[in-house]
C-alpha cells in the first residue's frame, strides 16, 4: 500500500514539470499609456527594492518594467550601475503626470564612482523603468498622464 502511494504521489507530480513563461508577481501594476498601450510593472518600494531596481534582471520584455513608488514628491536621481541593459527612464509627478524622461540610458559598468547620474531635476513621486525604444515607440512626451 505504501509503495502505491509513492507512485501515485509521483505519477501526479510530473504532469506539474511545464515550462512557465515568467513568475506571477501579485503585487504587479498595470501601467496605461495615453496610446492604450499597457505595460506590467513590478513595484519597488522597500529601500533594498529601490536600491536593487532591475540590476539582477538580466532581459526585459517589452511589455514589462519597474516602478518605484516613493513616499513623498521630492527629486529622485538615477544611475546605471551594474544594470545589463538599457532603459527608458520615467520620472512621474504625484498627478500620474509625466516629468522627466531619461531614453536609452545606458549601463554603466566602471566603478561607481564614475558613473553619471540621471533625472531629478524635479519632484518625483513615482519612477517607471521601461525597456529602451518603448517610450518612443508609444509616442511618450513630456506632460502625458499615465494610468495605474
Amino acid at each position: 500500500m505504501r509503495i502505491l502511494t509513492v507512485i501515485l504521489a509521483l505519477a501526479a507530480l510530473c504532469g506539474c514539470g511545464g515550462k512557465q513563461e515568467q513568475p506571477i508577481d501579485l503585487l504587479a501594476r498595470e501601467v496605461t499609456f495615453p496610446n492604450g498601450a499597457k505595460i506590467t510593472a513590478v513595484p519597488a518600494q522597500t529601500q533594498l527594492e529601490v536600491l536593487q531596481g532591475l540590476r539582477y534582471y538580466d532581459t526585459l520584455a517589452p511589455d514589462r518594467g519597474m516602478l518605484f513608488i516613493y513616499a513623498k514628491p521630492e527629486p529622485h536621481p538615477f544611475w546605471m550601475y551594474q544594470a545589463k541593459f538599457p532603459v527608458d527612464i520615467i520620472w512621474i509627478d504625484r498627478d500620474f503626470k509625466i516629468i522627466e524622461m531619461s531614453l536609452n540610458t545606458q549601463p554603466c559598468n566602471t566603478a561607481a564612482h564614475d558613473c553619471p547620474t540621471y533625472g531629478g531635476q524635479h519632484d518625483s513621486r513615482y519612477v517607471l523603468e521601461i525597456k529602451a525604444g518603448i517610450a518612443a515607440q508609444n509616442n511618450l512626451r513630456i506632460g502625458d498622464r499615465l494610468e495605474f
